[in-house]
């Protein structure tokens, strides 16, 4: 009888167990988007393609649906070196049972971070230790709750002073489409109309694209 309530409850807690992995699980699965945003390259590479379009002036072309999707695979192919070694030192020796889920998840945080410091300015990071008041022996010891917010500030920056660089020669077509039609007593025309072809034009003939995409990549370290 004994032996029989023994076995009942390690049952049950067998049932706990597996019920709260699942819900560990799905909590994961929900906030995935919440994680791809914080600690990957999304930030940065989706607010640089968002604000190219107004410096284009084509504030709805190309559409957040193909922006995203841009971002998104730009994201997976810069993080790749990340992800692999994700999958190297957590998931596949998780996979065959040599590990732990918690020392899984615990493996896996280590490669991000790695990529997180390396991409963090170094005043962004000193700034929210000082606010937690943390003073951290080595690198390695910064706790995500510091690391997070500091790596997304910087991201925002350094997307900014990027689009900064792309604005410039757009500003330049604008105001000389501007002044010419002014001189010309044409100012009842829109600038933007006019000028819209010519920076496309500058844009694709200069390899824009290439360049963009080139620059954000190489951008990480």
């Amino acid at each position: 009888m004994a032996i029989a309530t023994v076995n009942d409850i390690v049952s049950q807690f067998g049932q706990v167990d597996i019920t709260l992995k699942i819900l560990f699980l799905i909590t994961i699965l929900s906030l995935a988007p919440a994680i791809l945003i914080t600690v990957t390259s999304f930030t940065r590479i989706v607010i640089i393609l968002s604000l190219l379009r107004h410096a284009l002036g084509t504030p709805q072309t190309p559409p957040n649906q193909v922006i995203i999707a841009l971002s998104l695979f730009l994201t997976v192919f810069t993080m790749a070196p990340t992800f692999e070694k994700i999958n190297q030192v957590a998931l596949q020796p998780y996979l065959k049972g040599q590990i732990s889920d918690v020392e899984a998840v615990k493996r896996s945080v280590e490669p991000l971070k790695e990529f997180m410091l390396r991409n963090t300015r170094k005043e962004d990071l000193k700034l929210f230790l000082d606010i937690r008041g943390e003073k951290p022996k080595t690198p390695e010891d910064v706790s995500l709750v510091t690391l997070i917010p500091a790596f997304m500030v910087s991201e925002i920056k350094t997307a900014l002073e990027v689009v900064f660089v792309i604005f410039l020669p757009f500003i330049v077509i604008d105001l000389l489409v501007a002044s010419i039609l002014m001189s010309m007593g044409m100012m009842m025309i829109p600038p933007m109309m006019l000028s819209l072809p010519f920076k496309l034009i500058l844009f694709v003939v200069s390899g824009g694209w290439e360049l963009l995409i080139k620059s954000i990549i190489l951008s990480y370290r």
